[in-house]
């Protein structure tokens, strides 16, 4: 199973290419681009394309992949992000209606507006099916661990569904935007802000059963991660609202593999444990065949090379597989 893959919605791609303020879309010497400040990036091939995503499943012997949107995110967009919300789960939920064996989906909010995004999320998870959300590592420069935030995050929990802290536009564009390393560096960074700003801000401590994920390895923190220990318990900085070391709350985060190195994701396995590892490839982005090659190198048991293709996966978002029939289980609903 892939637990990260992402698509562009057709519907929003003429959408942003409407638009004459950012962030829009356009089309240039036969390729297409999309645009968030002044970075922009160019779609790769089969973007938009489910069959496409499926003949790539095929391929590569994925039997379920976990779908979700690519930035821009609906918190991007003022007054008009709830009904970019909706049309984007709409999008994704019916994909894995028509295809209920090979798709599950992760849904995204407008999380400029509370109401609206406690709303949708019922939504998506209760009605559409959905199976978690996808919160990008900051909010149009707001970090999730800030109070407005917090009813959103308990009502992730109360709903049984992960959290999926992917990386958006970061905040350190600028410091990376140099030689092209901003989707190599920038947003790693992103991440790597956004899940240590949850642990120092007690999230994990208040919200036990908050199921957390990472992609990418969990960006930098894991190996950083002893630099903040050190800031705790030695020089008292930070860690008034937590009672343990952040690096034990931060093994309780599921990582991704989402890496193309197999000494990363060796790092990971020994820090989480493989219990706590989920296969990602990151496609369109990345080719699967790199990811789940880099992952196979290790030679790791059997057994936990078996929870990390998948069992993981399917037990945190309820995609048990139905043997003869190829359903998909639903998450808890309230």
């Amino acid at each position: 199973m892939d637990c990260q893959s992402h698509i562009y919605i057709p519907e929003f791609l003429a959408f942003l290419e409407k638009r004459n303020t950012l962030p829009r879309a356009y089309r240039q010497s036969g390729e297409r681009y999309v645009q968030v400040g002044d970075w922009a990036l160019k779609l790769r091939p089969g973007h938009t394309s489910v069959q496409a995503k499926l003949a790539m499943m095929d391929t590569h012997g994925i039997d379920v992949t976990l779908l979700s949107t690519n930035f821009p995110g609906p918190e991007l967009f003022g007054a008009e992000g709830p009904a970019i919300a909706r049309m984007m789960n709409d999008y994704v939920a019916e994909i894995a209606r028509r295809h209920p064996q090979r798709f599950a989906g992760l849904a995204v909010l407008p999380t400029q507006n509370l109401e609206a995004s406690l709303k949708e999320l019922d939504r998506a998870v209760c009605e559409l099916g959905m199976r978690g959300l996808l919160l990008f590592s900051n909010q149009n420069g707001r970090f999730g661990d800030e109070p407005e935030f917090r009813p959103l995050i308990r009502r992730v929990e109360d709903l049984g569904v992960p959290l999926v802290l992917h990386p958006a536009h970061p905040v350190c564009y600028g410091a990376t935007r140099g030689y092209q390393m901003t989707g190599g560096l920038g947003w790693m960074f992103d991440s790597t802000i956004a899940l240590a700003r949850m642990i120092m801000a007690g999230i994990l401590e208040e919200r036990p059963a908050l199921k957390l994920v990472c992609p990418h390895l969990g960006g930098t923190l894991p190996y950083l991660i002893g630099r903040l220990d050190y800031q705790v318990a030695v020089l008292g900085r930070g860690g008034g609202a937590i009672t343990k070391l952040p690096s034990e709350y931060l093994r309780t985060v599921y990582l991704d593999t989402a890496s193309v190195l197999a000494l990363t994701i060796r790092y990971g396995y020994d820090f989480v444990g493989a219990d706590r590892l989920l296969f990602a490839s990151d496609h369109p982005w990345v080719d699967p065949q790199l990811t789940r090659k880099a992952l196979l190198s290790l030679e790791l048991p059997e057994a936990d090379e078996r929870k990390i293709l998948g069992e993981n996966a399917q037990r945190l978002f309820g995609i048990a597989r139905q043997r003869g029939e190829g359903s998909i289980a639903g998450p808890r609903q309230e």
